[in-house]
């Protein structure tokens, strides 16, 4: 379409969401999966950049949870369509699974069935968003699609750090700091993607005390959910809902291995009534009726994979995260260029720090990562897409043979480009 003829000229809109996407961990991956050497067929690719395991056996999910799906499929009781907010059996269900963790009951009507927790994300920064001049507050290093997100809806975005001397604790000076009359909420992230680190149940207090200090409230992503072997148990911040405001955001994707289901959620946990007051959860109601909606029969599938999964399951998760990390965490320290500050507690991925003094020819942590795909077949992410420039997030949720020589790879590589003593 020439510029100037009605449609006008969308070059540099698609020039801004080219941008956006390129903000993703799938933005990122795709630009390395592309220097992978495509005659080199010999060699498998090892995928150590994003949160999915699915494809590994060790990783797969219950039989219980697919047979779930065959007979809600079966049934022919889910062939219609689904209520915006999703059908009641599936909120019922997940209200119930995240009450048991909680001092107070959730509602079905607290809780909005999503497509995986990304619309969920979608959904809160376009509500947010649609207050004119409004900001909220991400953590960094942090999970881009907020960042993505909110440069979709054109919503300013403050930064407070994750303080790696803390274990990755938020900076509640920072958060203060950054905050005004204009901003909204604050997201946090715990079980946290990308560092690995669980807050504890006095941190998360803490969150809540600064939050209602200063008038927002509290996004809290817990799509690893329960995804903790350290010392420390998962605190879901619904706790703390009497004191702050909380929409919890999650999914099966992550604890059922299951990320192409596209099963999340988004729950309200606001026994005082601020949010439905302030308009909020209208908004959120509005915003879902013009959304797409989760397939009816994988909804209808919900309440027995909820309800039934055996706890055998995930435990046999657990305890093979727990070595993966181990792996990760052993080989890493290996390597002189790289420093893993933290084993990681909980989720799938860890944060490493480069020593790029100790390279040659690696210019960045985006330099590394390319010419890391292209030499060795293995992808990690590098550090600037979740805030930290020449830092990697590793995943280590991977089959323990590959993880193995997945890293052995980088060992070769982090020789090869030393600079000679």
């Amino acid at each position: 379409m020439e510029k100037g003829r009605k449609g006008g000229d969308y070059r540099e809109t698609a020039e801004q969401l080219n941008a956006v996407a390129s903000m993703t961990v799938k933005g990122v991956v795709e630009a390395l999966m592309e220097k992978l050497d495509k005659e080199e067929e010999s060699r498998c690719m090892i995928h150590l950049g994003q949160g999915d395991p699915s494809a590994f056996p060790c990783f797969r999910t219950t039989p219980l949870a697919e047979d779930a799906i065959v007979d809600a499929l079966r049934s022919a009781k889910f062939n219609c369509y689904s209520s915006s907010i999703g059908i009641l059996p599936a909120r019922r269900a997940i209200a119930e699974y995240l009450s048991s963790d909680l001092p107070e009951e959730l509602s079905p009507d607290d809780v909005y069935v999503t497509v995986g927790c990304t619309q969920a994300i979608e959904i809160i920064i376009s509500v947010i968003a649609a207050r004119p001049g409004a900001n909220i507050l991400l953590p960094k290093p942090g999970y881009p699609m907020y960042e993505a997100r909110a440069a979709f809806s054109k919503l300013e975005v403050r930064h407070f750090d994750l303080l790696q001397e803390k274990g990755w604790e938020v900076d509640l000076d920072a958060v203060e700091a950054l905050a005004d009359e204009n901003t909204i909420a604050m997201v946090i992230v715990s079980p946290g993607n990308p560092c690995g680190n669980v807050f504890t149940h006095q941190h998360l207090k803490k969150v809540a005390e600064t939050a209602r200090k200063l008038g927002i409230f509290v996004i809290a992503d817990e799509v690893y959910d329960h995804l903790v072997f350290g010392n420390k148990p998962f605190v879901p911040m619904a706790k703390f809902g009497s004191i702050v405001p909380v929409i919890t955001m999650g999914s099966m994707s992550k604890r059922w291995i299951v990320p192409g289901w596209r099963i999340g959620w988004l729950v309200t946990s606001d026994p005082n009534g601020i949010l439905k007051n302030s308009g909020i959860v209208d908004s959120i109601k509005s915003y879902i009726s013009i959304s797409s909606h989760v397939a009816t029969f994988i909804q209808g599938a919900i309440p027995q994979i909820l309800e039934k999964t055996d706890e055998d399951f995930f435990s046999n998760i657990i305890n093979t995260l727990k070595k993966t990390a181990e792996i990760c965490y052993s080989k890493i320290n290996e390597i002189p260029c790289m420093d893993c500050p933290q084993k990681s507690e909980g989720s799938m991925s860890t944060m490493v720090k480069l020593n790029l003094s100790l390279l040659t020819d690696i210019s960045d942590d985006m330099d590394f990562c390319l010419k890391l795909a292209e030499e060795e077949s293995v992808i990690v992410l590098p550090g600037f897409a979740v805030g930290l420039k020449n830092w990697l997030r590793i995943t280590f949720a991977v089959e323990p043979a590959s993880l193995g020589e997945g890293l052995n790879r980088i060992i070769d590589f982090c020789k090869r480009h030393a600079k000679q003593q």
